[in-house]
């Protein structure tokens, strides 16, 4: 049986390298998992879509998403190990993904959403495990600020892609997502430490590295843990419903409210996936400094913003200008991930940051509920529920335990 290793005694530039391909396999899955704001209206004009079934397209993947990162993925990783896992999840979606270029119809599309979300919805809670174990808790809000821009960078350089004309085939953008985390996936058990034998940094040696009970998430509802995880599946699913009512709807809005041309739209929303990459690493930093609570302000300003692009942007420019700060203000939540993992014990690492997809669970009403309204209003008010969304989710995370503190503070 191999020896256990402290996270302290793995050398540094082998815990940085397996860093970065944490952040390939997240630049792939945030590829993958934005096909369907980014390419919404060209999937619908292509499979004669209604605006409630490209509505449905979310919502299965959201689905999978639950089923796989939020119940069955993040409590597998913490029994066989999260480097298995990874492997896995990353072949996943990327056979998934590919499986989209072959869809013709409503039926497949939803079938293979489905199950492109069962995988995409593991990396969170896989990744998150991983990288908290290797680094000091002083330092994750900023690694979670480079682990976050991969995925939005994944978005930028794909709005980029198709605003430069490369190609107006999004099943050729399926294929430049799909076939990259294919090639990489092997190259997980050579990179990346066996976290099975791997002590948790700055924790008691003598704690388990591994969940030993057959359902690691009831001991997310033992004594006294009941209440904070609940609030936290409710932070995190006010979240998601904000996100769905808003961005997902974003492409439509400016092209079929504003008149925006589609390569423009596209482009203006690749840009504000780039002003959450900056907003990550501040607000990354911010939490390592200040502790992570005080990213919740993000979210109240993130609030504002929604408001700020469906009343006073008309115009191309100040609609960029409000997707900016928009993204920006709400990367507050890249500190997530690592407070998950901070609030239980660390053999439960990725059951905890599966919490993350459980909010999942809310999100499922907002295309039925921002298409009821939109038919009733507009698209506009529909969007708005989004800054209600992030105002309650906000408070909620001012109401939960603070798990950084630093000496003298």
């Amino acid at each position: 049986m191999q020896a256990m290793v402290r996270a302290e005694d793995i050398p540094i530039r082998r815990r940085v390298v397996a860093f970065v391909f944490f952040m390939l396999a997240d630049f792939f899955y945030g590829w993958a998992w934005n096909t369907e704001s980014v390419f919404r209206p060209d999937i619908r004009a292509a499979l004669g879509l209604t605006l409630t079934e490209a509505g449905l397209m979310y919502t299965a993947q959201g689905l999978g998403a639950l089923v796989g990162g939020g119940l069955i993925i993040g409590q597998v990783a913490d029994r066989i190990g999260r480097r298995n896992a990874l492997f896995v999840v990353m072949v996943g979606y990327g056979l998934a993904l590919l499986a989209g270029t072959y869809v013709v119809n409503f039926e497949q599309l939803m079938a293979q959403r489905f199950v492109l979300g069962l995988f995409l919805g593991g990396v969170f809670p896989t990744v998150v495990g991983l990288y908290t174990a290797l680094f000091p808790r002083q330092v994750c809000g900023k690694l979670a600020g480079f682990y976050n821009g991969t995925f939005n960078g994944s978005v930028t350089v794909m709005g980029l892609i198709v605003a430069s004309a490369f190609s107006s085939d999004y099943h050729l953008y399926l294929l430049m997502g799909a076939i990259p985390p294919l090639l990489l996936a092997p190259f997980a058990f050579l990179i990346v430490p066996d976290d099975r034998r791997v002590v948790a940094f700055g924790t008691d040696p003598a704690a388990p590295t591994v969940a030993r009970g057959r359902l690691p998430i009831a001991e997310l509802f033992g004594p006294g843990l009941s209440s904070q995880t609940l609030r936290l599946a409710a932070m995190v699913g006010l979240n998601f419903f904000g996100s769905a009512s808003f961005i997902n709807w974003q492409t439509t809005y400016m092209e079929e409210v504003r008149g925006i041309a589609g390569a423009s739209s596209k482009a203006i929303f690749g840009w504000q996936f780039a002003a959450a990459i900056v907003g990550g690493f501040i607000w990354g930093a911010v939490s390592d400094r200040f502790g992570r609570r005080v990213n919740a302000w993000g979210f109240l300003a993130g609030a504002a913003s929604v408001l700020l692009y469906l009343t006073v942007a008309t115009t191309t420019a100040t609609l960029a200008l409000a997707g900016l700060a928009y993204g920006f203000f709400i990367a507050a939540s890249v500190i997530w991930g690592p407070w998950l993992t901070e609030l239980y014990p660390s053999h439960l690492r990725s059951t905890a940051a599966s919490i993350f997809q459980w909010g999942r669970i809310v999100s499922f009403m907002a295309p039925p509920i921002t298409t009821a309204v939109a038919a009733a209003t507009s698209l506009g008010v529909a969007m708005g529920l989004a800054a209600v969304a992030f105002t309650l989710s906000a408070l909620i995370w001012l109401s939960l335990p603070e798990t950084l503190h630093r000496e003298g503070r």
